[in-house]
């Protein structure tokens, strides 16, 4: 991989802002490339279950006072990679605000050089057809925040950045224990059977995260998915006769009410990324 060489000529330090599942992937190979690792995680169980995974962490929670913050060692690192999750589906919608907080908090220490903020493709809502990181998105006013537009300031205020401020948008993520296959086994009856996936596996988004620490641009915004794009019917089908499943069943209503496609290309142009899984029916 194009990085791997350009990270061990240099050793970083990094921290990195929510490690969930994504998280601890991206801590254990920069742990392999001898990269000095400090986690966060605004629950103490989780800090201590990255300790015992041989990641070193401390608890840090959302939203705080800027003062306070900005003395947390997360801020003594070199790049932050921020990877705390909106929560949409619980109702939050204070992402943005707590977005905001951690690129105060790194300008008011003034030791982070680098800020790249994992955001999510859900900002290209309401949009059909191919979509790319030049699309216009529908940040239309409302009575009420819209998952478009609280992606949208999270990410301005990380390419607001001083220094270097990248943003990558993920697909949908897939990997060791988030098979597709799996999310057939609590949710039989699936909606839009007709629509493309857009998805991403698990290593890519790793390798994508890792290009993007050793990037020479200053501020950018990058497409973090899979060429598959085949209809949701013909992926889960193929997900569950890779476990031995019942094949899923899908809504009467087959009326293709998504044409959304996620272009992934400039990333693997500008970043010189090369996917591991660009077929993600392959790799089922």
């Amino acid at each position: 991989m194009a990085s791997d060489k350009n990270m061990q000529a240099k050793t970083l330090s990094v921290g990195i802002i929510g490690c969930g599942w994504l998280g601890k992937a991206l801590a254990a190979r920069l742990l392999e490339q001898k990269a000095l690792v400090l986690a966060t995680s605004s629950q103490q169980c989780n800090v201590e279950q990255l300790h015992e995974q041989g990641i070193k962490a401390q608890q840090l929670r959302l939203p705080s006072n800027i003062k306070k913050l900005s003395q947390h060692d997360v801020f003594t690192q070199q790049c932050l990679v921020i990877a705390i999750t909106p929560k949409f589906k619980q109702g939050r919608t204070d992402y943005a605000e707590k977005i905001a907080q951690l690129v105060d908090a790194a300008k008011q220490r003034n030791v982070v050089q680098r800020i790249v903020l994992l955001s999510s493709t859900a900002i290209y809502q309401d949009l059909e057809g191919l979509v790319d990181e030049n699309t216009s998105l529908n940040l239309a006013e409302s009575s009420a925040l819209t998952k478009a537009q609280i992606l949208n300031t999270a990410e301005q205020m990380v390419l607001n950045f001083h220094h270097q401020g990248s943003v990558l948008r993920l697909a949908g993520l897939v990997g060791p224990e988030r098979h597709p296959g799996k999310f057939l086994l609590v949710k039989r009856a699936l909606k839009n059977a007709m629509a493309p996936v857009n998805l991403i596996h698990q290593q890519d988004a790793v390798g994508l995260i890792l290009s993007l620490l050793t990037s020479a641009l200053p501020h950018a915004i990058f497409n973090g998915v899979s060429d598959t794009h085949v209809t949701k019917s013909v992926y889960y089908q193929a997900a569950a006769k890779s476990l031995g499943l019942e094949l899923p069943t899908f809504s009467a209503n087959n009326v293709l009410d998504s044409t959304r496609i996620v272009s992934g290309d400039k990333a693997k142009q500008q970043l010189d990324y090369s996917f591991i899984y660009p077929d993600l029916l392959a790799w089922l």
